[in-house]
């Protein structure tokens, strides 16, 4: 089969693989379509795991051979995949922070190699433990679709995480794929978005997916108000810096774009203890959820459709994957398409 192999830092070579082989417990899934992620966009660039690998894990495809122990699933099912699964039981699980659980951080799909996803492949080996995250695909649904489930997985868990009452306003900063669905979902639960980003465009688009108001990240002032919570969508000192400045008291600021370790800042504390300020994370995502996310994409009242921009066939995912890196103004999210 065709893979999209990780070989060192920025670089993706075409290759040939063996098919994976499946154990009794275990699903073959011939890939249609993988989403590429800023987590694996990061890995790429910068080299923190080693070589050989296959990257995506935003993965849609269809089972094409079944271990013999394996029931609840048939050849020919369409079905969305996801790649971690909390063991639900230690320290960490117990107190729903899930992201955190050494079974969790477990890759249970892969291509070959150590696995890593393996969505830039034909086919990928989905292994037993993380098989509860599967989804079936109904009829009207596509692979693309599909293939959402999880970043859109990873911002409802960020969004449950805020304590926010309905006609609470919310500071959205940045209004890329990401900011665009936490746009949605925070407008379907009855909040007040305040969206910014640095391109026009794009609020534009965030108008369109619920955006109460919106403002160039450049010409935040006083004149906006201020807001319950605020969403940083994007790595920005600034962007935090404004958060705290307009932030009520009592409110939350939710971190979900500073992945990078060893990144600082300064925040005065007083804002923290004082005026009860919460600075607060949300990383990956939540299985016990994915029903739930199941149904808002799949009736489409977060239509992922829209956030899509740009397809790439699997001999082009280097390229799929800079784009993403180095979006422009028209691109959102970028897709590798691998089969019909």
């Amino acid at each position: 089969m065709r893979a999209a192999v990780y070989r060192g830092v920025n670089d993706i070579r075409l290759e040939q693989l063996p098919v994976p082989r499946i154990g009794a417990g275990e699903l073959l899934v011939k890939v249609a379509v993988c989403g590429v992620c800023p987590t694996d966009i990061k890995k790429i660039h910068h080299g923190t795991l080693p070589p050989p690998r296959v990257f995506g894990h935003e993965t849609a495809g269809t089972i094409v051979q079944m271990g013999r122990s394996v029931t609840g699933f048939r050849v020919g099912e369409r079905v969305g995949l996801h790649h971690h699964i909390p063991c639900l039981k230690c320290h960490y699980c117990r107190h729903h922070a899930f992201a955190q659980c050494e079974t969790y951080k477990r890759t249970g799909i892969t291509a070959g190699f150590e696995p890593a996803g393996g969505g830039y492949a034909e086919y990928v080996r989905v292994m037993p433990f993380v098989l509860p995250g599967v989804v079936k695909i109904p009829a009207k649904n596509s692979f693309e679709e599909a293939a959402m489930l999880e970043p859109v997985n990873t911002v409802l868990k960020a969004v449950k995480r805020l304590n926010l009452l309905p006609g609470d306003t919310v500071l959205v900063a940045g209004q890329g794929p990401i900011g665009l669905m936490f746009t949605r979902l925070l407008e379907l639960r009855g909040m007040r978005v305040l969206a910014t980003d640095l391109l026009p465009s794009r609020l534009k688009l965030a108008k369109k997916f619920g955006a109460h108001r919106v403002c160039l990240a450049t010409r935040m002032s006083a004149s906006v108000g201020q807001f319950d919570a605020a969403v940083l969508a994007v790595p920005s000192d600034a962007a935090l810096q404004q958060a705290l400045q307009f932030l009520r008291g009592a409110g939350q600021v939710l971190l979900f774009a500073h992945t990078k370790r060893g990144a600082k800042t300064e925040v005065d504390l007083a804002s923290v203890c004082v005026d009860e300020k919460d600075l607060i994370g949300s990383y990956s995502a939540d299985v016990t959820i994915q029903k739930e996310v199941a149904r808002l994409v799949f009736s489409r009242q977060l239509d992922v459709r829209k956030l899509i921009s740009h397809r790439f066939p699997l001999e082009q995912t280097a390229e799929a994957v800079a784009l993403a890196a180095q979006p422009t103004p028209d691109s959102l999210k970028v897709l590798v398409t691998v089969a019909g």
